[in-house]
């Protein structure tokens, strides 16, 4: 029998932030080679930090991030205020939970129609998309939208916001203004309710797979900006013990860190979200989506997508509680009164858990940080699903298939550094 080699190389992911290649070699049928290689220039976050006053530090980590910059400052004050002692006031929580719903409402919405869709209803792109669906594509560039109006209101600008600060927000938003968004948010709740059925009716491939689900979990509230780490293997961690479980390692074809938990890959996200906190949900949405024959806990990566827009109609009716109580405060800042330590921090940022650590001096100045983002943490199990999937899907197809396949299945987890992509170069070379 002659020997089968297949070399496939895509040097070139286009529209990421950062660069990034896929190696893939088979073999007889089989992958004796893969990497997902992220070139992702460093760009120094965390030693630009250092040196830094720890007030300046939700400023500077939002630009970490175009998407998800309210996940790096959440993380960031909520670090600092654990090892100053702070406890902020109820309305800083719930305005920080309104902060972070318009996160997840803007960068689910966007993954969803423009980035996700196109792949399940056969399209190349989202344009390409919306010349058949345009009332679809529609809707979601103006659910998006809505996102970027709460993060704008607390945050100054919906892009690389600076209204946040360590024991609060610089200022309170006026009577009228949470009026005015909160008429805009209830106005278009039934467009959310109309996209999760939509979503539930897209034919998603039917794949189950093993792996480990991990997130924070909250005792009063669907996770967001509080809670214990969590695993669907029975973890439960506080935030500050991250690191011994958690490791951070470096791969030779990658610029980007690699996680494990125990020596082996995990997923965050929201699929892990739901799985490990369904309950969590409000009964009218969990009546939602029981109607619909998508249930959760899931093990089909694919419902990821259908996981967003659960998480997108939780974020309204979260949205709409919060504003309905609006009151303006006498402050919308406690003091602080600084102290030197170690600082722990964890989030859910839209694509998983978002882990900070600072070194702090008793003046309030950074020595030294640590910034685990979810995409870290997820690529490693990004590499073994495309193994998985795609030696199930047929490594004896051509080289389009594959490459689509693949191109569907690191879009599933929708990484910040190939939010958009699509290959632009590949080579195959058979022996």
């Amino acid at each position: 029998m002659t020997e089968k080699k297949i070399n496939i190389r895509v040097p070139v992911l286009a529209r990421v932030e950062g660069e990034g290649a896929l190696e893939l070699d088979i073999q007889n049928n089989q992958i004796s080679h893969l990497n997902l290689n992220i070139f992702e220039p460093p760009r120094l976050f965390e030693k630009l930090l250092e040196g830094k006053h720890y007030s300046d530090v939700p400023d500077i980590v939002a630009r970490i991030c175009g998407i998800c910059p309210v996940a790096y400052q959440m993380s960031a004050v909520h670090a600092f205020e654990s090892l100053f002692n702070i406890q902020v006031s109820p309305w800083v929580n719930d305005m920080r939970r309104l902060f972070y719903c318009g996160e997840w409402i803007e960068s689910h919405a966007l993954h969803i129609h423009l980035l996700a869709a196109p792949d399940f209803l056969g399209f190349e792109s989202a344009p390409a998309m919306a010349k058949k669906y345009p009332a679809e594509v529609k809707r979601g560039v103006e659910i998006q939208n809505v996102g970027n109006q709460i993060v704008r209101l607390l945050g100054g600008r919906s892009v690389h916001p600076i209204g946040v600060k360590v024991g609060g927000f610089h200022h309170a938003p006026s009577q009228d203004d949470i009026s005015v968004l909160l008429n805009t948010v209830t106005k278009k709740l039934p467009d959310v309710e109309a996209m999760l059925q939509w979503c539930s009716a897209l034919l998603l491939p039917d794949i189950a797979q093993d792996f480990t689900s991990v997130s924070l979990r909250c005792n009063t509230e669907y996770p967001m900006n509080m809670g214990k780490i969590v695993s669907t293997e029975g973890l439960e961690l506080a935030v500050d013990k991250y690191q011994t479980v958690f490791k951070e390692h470096h791969e030779s074809h990658s610029t980007a860190l690699y996680s494990l938990m125990n020596g082996k890959p995990y997923l965050v996200g929201p699929l892990a979200r739901l799985n490990l906190n369904y309950k969590k949900l409000p009964d009218e949405i969990r009546q939602l989506v029981e109607n619909i024959p998508i249930s959760f806990p899931s093990k089909n990566m694919y419902h990821s997508m259908y996981a967003r827009a659960v998480e997108v109609l939780y974020a309204f009716h979260e949205s709409i509680r919060i504003l309905e109580k609006y009151t303006i405060p006498d402050s919308p800042a406690v003091d602080v009164k600084v102290q030197a330590g170690v600082a722990y921090g964890c989030t859910e940022a839209p694509r998983g858990i978002l882990w900070h650590c600072y070194e702090v001096d008793e003046d309030g100045i950074i020595n030294r940080a640590t910034i685990t983002p979810p995409t870290s943490q997820n690529q490693a199990r990004i590499e073994e699903d495309l193994k998985s999937t795609l030696s199930e899907f047929g490594l004896d197809r051509k080289q389009d298939e594959i490459r689509f396949q693949a191109e569907q299945i690191i879009r599933n987890y929708d990484p910040c550094i190939s939010c958009a992509t699509h290959f632009l170069d590949l080579r195959i070379n058979r022996k």
